[in-house]
């Protein structure tokens, strides 16, 4: 948006061609979202400490980003909507070493082109420039404006009537931009954050710099009050001396192992300012909780990771959300130590212990359901069965999330509901509540009655009760995620039942009496795919008795 620090020092210039062809910027913007985010990297770029979004219509009717950052002049104002220009870059020997959020030749001009455009900007407080772009026509006006720039986009893709077609409903589209100021207010905890969708304001950040009130503010209490900063720098050798120059820098704000989610869409990453979506850094992030996390379950986390503009690519994307590092494996190994070593201060650490010496040990099994004998039960979450000669470890969770799983969806979408009295309330972050009111009816399907409390609080009043187990009001988290971890899963109602399943299901520390074991082993039986949780965990294991008397020095299977 505000393309200029200064009238010198970072005017907008014009691109030479070398720099235009390798830069092949394209088309940016596809979708609302897209032009948000365009518009908010320039805002920062421009030094804010405030940022502003106001949304009608899911964007389509309006987008406005206003800003406190430096303005333009009219010459840069002007310039700022030609193809190619741009105060980011001055050549192609710049693109290495740039530390903006990106160069975006393309971004202003793109923007235009399928919206009506207009742009308010002053770089001196009482004179400013009124910018409008009409049909590809520029024209430019003196306009009273304080310091900063506001950009106005109305009748996106109004011209456009296939692309604006393609798109999703308001609500979905607005999900999509709340969800780019979440990733922004979490990487930048020093920056006001402000989101309003159709007069409403769903989204407000302190500014203050302290990542845990930026937490508080996109999520709620609960999930602040349950988390931890983190702070790492450089990597360290076998000895635990640091023998980097401390290049790359980790800070943030973990959550503890009781806070998680159905999806990984909760753990944000940023590098060098900016959200990225980088399975590297999110196995880096896993690998720190190590076993702390429960079996498919995601943390909640937002880490800031800092390098050197020369070791990293942040422009291998048109969506910049991809980046290339010089040296992946120094960034990946000091997030995952940052993460370790944030929960291990906390005295959060568990230890496992392997029983047997051998890979072999335990194997996923197919058995006869009928012919099984339960002689026990182990941590109140494993089931021993006897299986001829074999001990058989039936996971009681996984083994009901496949039986709830296959009964919800034989149901075809008629669930029973139970209701809550009283109603439970949740408090949903900016991106949750879009998402819930953009599936209100897949909601509704599913067994669910979810209800508007005012603000970012929401009333659940019916829960499923698949096989006379009744839902949590907490399960409705997990629905939503299913639908934030992608714009058109596979199978979205596979997707949601799966996580769905997992709710009423049974639980460790859950008792069985020996004939509500038998009956769970016979709806196992009955089932089209025992042998695995709808997640793909295995439902059985085999420990066959060869490798019991191997664990205990046996030579002869037959001595007693």
């Amino acid at each position: 948006m505000s393309d200029s620090e200064s009238t010198d020092a970072a005017s907008v210039r014009r691109l030479d061609e070398e720099t235009v062809a390798r830069i092949a910027a394209g088309e940016v913007v596809t979708r609302p979202a897209d032009a948000v985010r365009e518009l908010v990297e320039n805002a920062l770029d421009a030094g804010a400490s405030t940022v502003g979004v106001e949304v009608e219509d899911g964007g389509l009717s309006l987008l406005r980003v206003t800003d406190d950052g430096y303005g333009m002049s009219r010459e840069d104002a002007e310039r700022a909507v030609e193809r190619h220009a741009t105060s980011k870059i001055r050549d192609a020997t710049d693109l290495t070493r740039a530390e903006t959020l990106g160069f975006r030749g393309e971004a202003l001009p793109s923007i235009a082109e399928v919206g009506r455009f207009d742009c308010y900007t002053s770089a001196e407080s009482g004179s400013g420039t009124h910018v409008a772009v009409r049909d590809g026509d520029v024209s430019a006006e003196a306009t009273g404006h304080g310091v900063g720039t506001t950009v106005e986009v109305r009748d996106l893709f109004g011209d456009l009537p296939a692309r604006r077609e393609s798109l999703g409903s308001a609500r979905r589209e607005f999900a999509r931009i709340s969800d780019v100021l979440t990733g922004y207010a979490l990487a930048r905890p020093a920056v006001r954050f402000r989101l309003s969708h159709d007069g409403r304001q769903v989204l407000s950040t302190p500014g203050s710099g302290d990542a845990t009130e930026a937490l508080l503010a996109v999520f709620d209490r609960d999930v602040a009050g349950q988390s931890t900063t983190v702070e790492a720098t450089g990597e360290d050798d076998a000895d635990g001396e640091t023998v980097s120059d401390d290049a790359v820098r980790v800070a943030g704000v973990v959550c503890y192992p009781s806070v998680t989610r159905a999806t990984a869409s909760h753990v944000h990453v940023a590098v060098n300012g900016r959200p990225v979506d980088d399975s590297n850094l999110r196995n880096a992030v896993a690998a720190g909780y190590g076993t702390l996390l429960p079996a498919s379950r995601h943390p909640v986390i937002a880490l800031r990771v800092e390098v050197p503009p020369d070791r990293v690519d942040q422009n291998v994307h048109p969506a910049k959300r991809e980046v290339r590092f010089t040296d992946l494996d120094t960034v990946t190994e000091t997030v995952e130590r940052a993460v370790r070593e944030a929960l291990s201060t906390d005295d959060l650490s568990r230890t496992a212990a392997v029983s047997f010496d051998t890979d072999e040990a335990l194997t996923a099994v197919e058995s006869r359901f009928d012919e099984l004998r339960v002689i026990g039960q182990f941590r109140e979450l494993y089931l021993l069965c006897e299986d001829d000669d074999d001990l058989l470890v039936v996971d009681q969770h996984a083994a009901h999330e496949r039986v709830n799983f296959e009964r919800l969806r034989d149901d075809a979408g008629d669930t029973e509901s139970v209701p809550l009295d009283p109603p439970a309330t949740l408090s949903l972050s900016a991106r949750e509540a879009a998402t819930l009111e953009a599936h209100y009816e897949d909601l509704a399907a599913l067994g669910f009655a979810v209800e508007s409390f005012g603000g970012d609080t929401y009333r659940v009043t019916e829960v499923p009760a698949p096989v006379g187990r009744v839902a949590t009001a907490e399960a409705v988290r997990d629905v939503l995620d299913a639908f934030l971890a992608g714009d058109a899963p596979d199978d979205p109602r596979r997707d949601l039942l799966a996580d769905l399943a997992c709710h009423p299901s049974l639980k460790a520390g859950d008792t069985l009496a020996p004939d509500e074991a038998g009956d769970l082993l016979a709806r196992l039986g009955e089932c089209e795919r025992p042998y695995a949780c709808p997640h793909g965990r295995p439902t059985i294991l085999r420990i066959d008795e060869a490798t019991l008397a191997k664990g205990f020095g046996r030579s002869n299977l037959g001595l007693r």
